[in-house]
């Protein structure tokens, strides 16, 4: 199971370091706006599918809490369904649908889960809801 903060599942995007502090800038800054995971990372994590309306707690690498997101839409889809839509959501500044394919094959197989055209992948759209550099401050996590 993932780690909870007040009861709200976290939400840990990329890997520890650089990327993950480039992507939680990304999110708190409103550019990023969605993310993408592997249906395989939530069956061997024993994790359900995140739903509407939920609110996940964004962490940083030390699992300290940076913001608040709510999640509006999720979709699973084949890596080679994945709407140029969605991936110009997530806010990485891949120029094309071939570029976000590129970069997610790569980071997913240094990561040791290769992708191919069939792999399905969980489209998680969401909104800020709170967030500030440093922690969370001020706010309600449930609500």
């Amino acid at each position: 199971m993932w780690p909870r903060i007040g009861g709200l599942r976290t939400l840990a995007l990329g890997t520890p370091g650089e990327l993950r502090a480039r992507l939680n800038a990304l999110v708190l800054a409103g550019v990023k706006t969605a993310t993408a995971g592997l249906s395989t990372e939530y069956a061997a994590e024993g994790e359900e599918l995140e739903h509407a309306g939920e609110r996940l707690a964004l962490v940083d690498d030390g699992d300290v809490l940076v913001g608040v997101v709510q999640v509006t839409g999720v979709e699973v889809v084949r890596f080679a369904d994945v709407p140029w839509d969605f991936a110009r959501a997530e806010g990485e500044g891949d120029r094309s649908i071939e570029e976000w394919r590129e970069g997610h094959a790569a980071y997913w197989a240094r990561v040791g889960s290769p992708v191919t055209a069939d792999s399905e992948v969980v489209c998680i759209r969401f909104r800020l809801v709170s967030g500030a550099y440093g922690g969370i401050t001020t706010g309600d996590l449930g609500t």
